[in-house]
This record gives structure tokens, sequence and C-alpha cells, in this order.
């Protein structure tokens, strides 16, 4: 059982709106969002585009309601743009989060990704970075990492579908490429599946640079779809390629077995963007609670 003074527990706004697809969720307002994540028994989030940005209003807001931060997804342009333009945005959201009480920063290459195009094919369309832009990316993570310390905090990449770094060969590249110091890693669940890599090796291997979790499960029904009918990253979410943990075709005793005995200390962010039409994000995250507490005690 993983010890509930190491292990927080949070859920991301992703479920009630969708960044990428306002129009999914649009409805759905931060106040009942973070009303709902508080009902089914999560004290943690991440920022939502509907967050208030004000930092006395947004504490007030989640204060109400027992809800910390754990962190914040920032966007970097390291392959395609010069360092000073991802630095100047990093710092402010470096900042803001400190501000917020988080500890670390969720960080992915945007330069040359394709998950936020409907129309072009996730798998078959990947793109892939040149020597000399490898080598920006990850001199680039390090100053960054560097920024993020003078804060004490940590950056954590996210690998992600439609990015540059999606593969096992592509995290193992980022990992050899960067200082272990500097650049840690976010664990994701239902990306390593959806990408055909099994989250145990991901894990195993790299368990010392994991400090940030991310919790979802695919639908394989639907995986299979995705790849047969060579969908795009957001055409795989609005047919429903990820769900909650538990709901879907990942094992996770495996998973929560080598956090547990690995000392893991963190957070556990359950991100399962899905269509609140079909996927009552009330619902989906009392089941995805239920879950977690039957597998880990938590």
């Amino acid at each position: 059982m993983l010890d509930k003074n190491k292990v927080r527990l949070g859920i991301a706004p992703i479920a009630w709106t969708n960044d990428d697809m306002p129009e999914l969720g649009r409805e759905n307002t931060f106040q009942q969002c973070i009303s709902e994540m508080a009902l089914a028994g999560f004290t943690g989030s991440e920022v939502g585009n509907k967050y208030p940005r004000d930092i006395q209003v947004l504490k007030k807001a989640l204060e109400l309601r027992g809800i910390s931060i754990a962190s914040a997804w920032f966007s970097s342009f390291l392959t395609t743009k010069p360092f000073e333009e991802t630095a100047e945005a990093f710092i402010k959201h470096r900042d803001f989060l400190k501000e917020m009480g988080a500890e670390v920063i969720v960080v992915a290459e945007q330069g040359h990704s394709i998950q936020g195009m409907i129309d072009v094919p996730v798998i078959s369309r990947k793109p892939h970075f040149s020597e000399e832009e490898w080598v920006k990316l990850a001199r680039g993570l390090e100053e960054l990492g560097k920024l993020a310390k003078e804060q004490d905090m940590n950056i954590v990449y996210h690998h992600h579908m439609g990015t540059g770094v999606q593969t096992l060969e592509e995290i193992d590249k980022l990992m050899a490429m960067t200082d272990p110091e500097l650049v840690y890693l976010l664990f994701d669940t239902g990306h390593l599946t959806f990408s055909q890599v099994n989250p145990e090796v991901v894990l195993n291997k790299y368990i010392n640079r994991i400090k940030h979790v991310h919790l979802k499960d695919i639908r394989e029904e639907v995986l299979d779809k995705v790849y047969k009918e060579q969908m795009s990253f957001l055409n795989a979410v609005k047919h429903g390629v990820f769900t909650v943990p538990g709901d879907g075709m990942i094992s996770y005793a495996t998973l929560f077995k080598i956090l547990d005995k690995n000392n893991y200390e963190g957070w556990f962010i359950v991100e399962a963007e899905q269509d609140p039409a079909k996927a009552n994000p009330l619902e989906y995250a009392i089941k995805a609670r239920k879950f977690i507490k039957e597998q880990t005690g938590l």
C-alpha cells in the first residue's frame, strides 16, 4: 500500500473542459469543475484554461474546496524558436506555479507537434527531430531545469502523442542526453500504452527520474480503431481512446507495486480527457478515485 504522507492524489480539469478542444465541455464552469474534484475525493489539480490567473482569486476558490495546485503544462519550442522566447514564458509560468505552491513544472516540446491538428494522423505523421534539434532540446531543457531550481522546483518532461518524444526510443534518447539532476520525467500510463510502449519498462528503467505521474487508461477497441483508421490525436480523444484508470486495458497492480517499492513521492494525477457529454466528469472522477483506493489504499 502506498504511503499517504508521500503520495498525493489529484485530477486534471481536462475531463471537464478540454484545453485542446474547448468546445468539449464548454458549458462546464471552473467552479463546477473544482467542486466536483473535491466531491469525488481529490485534493489536487493541474491548471486548466478556465482557471483564474489572479493568484489570490484562484487560491481562495481552491482553498474553499481543499484543493492544491500540483503543476501545470508548459509548451516549450526549443527546437523551432530562439531559446530566449521559451525562457521568458517559462519564467512567468514558473513564478505563477511557485506562488500556487507547486513543486514541479510539466514541460512538453511543441516544436513540430501535431497533437493539436485535427486532420493529421497521429501515428504515421508524428514528427521526428534532427540531431541538431535533439541537441537544442536537451540543452534547452537543462537550462529550464536550472531556472526551475532557482525556485527550488523541478521540471518533469511529458512524453506525448503527436510530438517528437513519444516512443520508447525517443524517451531513452532524451534521458540519455540530459542531466538527471536537471531534467526529470513525467510518467504517463496512457500515452505510453497509446504509443505501444509497455509502461512497466519505462517505470523500471527511470523510476529514479520520475517525479510526477499521470494516470489514465486506454480503451483497447478504440485504440485499434485509431491505428486502423489513421486517426489524429484529437479525433482519438473524441472517440474515447482515453478513460480513467481501471476502466481500460492497462494493468495497474504491478505499476503501483513498483512505485511503492521505490518509495515514490509526489502526485498521482488522474488525467483522462474524454468528451464530457459522453463521459460525465464527476461520475468518472468517482470511478477513478474508488479504483485508486482499492488498488493502493490511498
